[in-house]
């Protein structure tokens, strides 16, 4: 799912460079949608190949290591029993707090 809406990423390949997500418009080809994102670790990447930082994590960028977030396919559409879950989690939040 986008890491921004929560829309269903393609499970079957990784996102092309100048694609966006269908729902928000926001790039998928970034930093926040990679399995080697990891803030808070030298430049907020778990890849040790890389040779420069990439400023903006939000934005497309042309990382040749880039690789959807495995946590980011898991909802797919192709598993609706983790929608449905996705689902209940939030039904379970607004009970708790009232929304």
């Amino acid at each position: 799912m986008c890491s921004f809406c929560g829309s269903a990423l393609p499970a079957d390949r990784k996102p092309g460079f100048n694609e966006a997500c269908e729902s928000c418009g926001r790039d998928l080809h970034a930093c926040v949608n990679c399995r080697f994102y990891s803030p808070g670790i030298h430049w907020d990447c778990a890849e040790t190949s890389i040779t420069e930082g990439i400023s903006d994590k939000e934005k497309r960028n042309p990382c040749d290591w880039f690789e959807t977030a495995p946590r980011l396919k898991a909802a797919g559409k192709g598993d609706p029993s983790a929608q449905r879950a996705g689902e209940k989690a939030r039904r379970d939040l607004d009970k708790l707090f009232g929304g």
